[in-house]
Order: structure tokens, then C-alpha cells, then sequence
């Protein structure tokens, strides 16, 4: 079983929050969010809010509090063979609680399908709140090309005005 290595990345100005399902190999490792050079993540959030892509954890926490976007996953522990999604059991889900309590989240997306199936299962009843599925950035979504990534992903924009 592992557990969730890092909390939460938000503040009380936080409109936005991003839930992926659970951190990968390359995330642990380094601690934060989306840590993979392949994950399309940092470079499709840059390009929706018209930056350059951060490079440093100190720059991708400070993009993300300055936009008004919160990150968190929805898994707080499990089972997983390395990063594989499809390799999830034995599920806890992390507690949205407190992020929804000190900050005004206007709507809560998911990044990718992985996501969204843990958060209906595990969490929707508890808040009572749905959430929008955006297209995932892994790599493992290599239909989906970057240009056609931060097109849907756009739709996050409107919530952050």
C-alpha cells in the first residue's frame, strides 16, 4: 500500500481545483505534481493561462496560486504497479474537505478518466459535487496531441475570471 507523499497544492484564493488520480513514479520521486517530463500537464496549463511552462516546483506552485488553481489527486492510498493507472486496488480516497472549505472552488475538474471513476466512486456522494473530465495528459493519451489538449482544457479558464 502506498500512501499520497505530498498535500494539497491551493490557498484561500483558489477557484479552480485539478484532481489527477494518483501521483506517478517520477511524482513521488520528486515530491509534486505531474512530474514526468512526458505528462502534457505543465505544458498545457501554461499555455491556457498564457505563460511561459515552469521548469522548478517554486515556479509551477507560484503559476498555479497566481492563476487561482488548486491541484490534488483523488486516491490517498493504494495499490499501484509503478505508475500504472489500470493497476489501482484497494483505493482510499483523499478528503476534499478542507479545500473546500478555505477556498471558493467554483468547479472541480479531473485529468483523465482514471480520475473521474475514483472521484464518482469514492467522493462525489460525499461532497456532492460533479466534476467536469477533462482529456488526460499522460502520455499514455497519445491520441490527443497538445494543441487539442489545451483547447479542452480552455474551459478551465472561465471559472478563474
Amino acid at each position: 500500500m502506498l500512501n499520497h507523499p505530498f498535500p494539497p497544492l491551493y490557498d484561500e484564493n483558489s477557484k479552480v481545483l485539478i484532481l489527477g488520480s494518483f501521483p506517478s513514479v517520477k511524482s513521488r520521486e520528486q515530491n509534486f505534481f505531474y512530474g514526468h517530463p512526458q505528462n502534457r500537464f505543465w505544458k498545457v496549463v501554461s499555455a491556457v493561462i498564457g505563460t511561459d511552462a515552469p521548469v522548478t516546483i517554486e515556479e509551477k506552485s507560484n503559476i498555479l496560486h497566481e492563476n487561482h488553481i488548486a491541484l490534488w489527486d483523488v486516491i490517498a492510498s493504494c495499490d499501484i504497479t509503478g505508475s500504472s493507472d489500470s493497476s489501482i486496488k484497494n483505493v482510499v480516497a483523499n478528503d476534499l474537505t478542507d479545500i473546500l472549505k478555505n477556498a471558493d472552488i467554483r468547479q472541480i475538474f479531473v485529468n483523465g478518466k482514471t480520475a473521474e471513476k475514483y472521484y464518482n466512486k469514492y467522493i462525489r456522494n460525499t461532497i456532492d459535487r460533479d466534476v467536469v473530465c477533462l482529456p488526460s495528459t499522460s502520455p499514455a493519451n497519445a491520441g490527443w496531441s497538445v494543441e487539442k489538449l489545451v483547447e479542452a482544457w480552455a474551459v478551465i479558464k472561465e471559472y478563474l475570471d
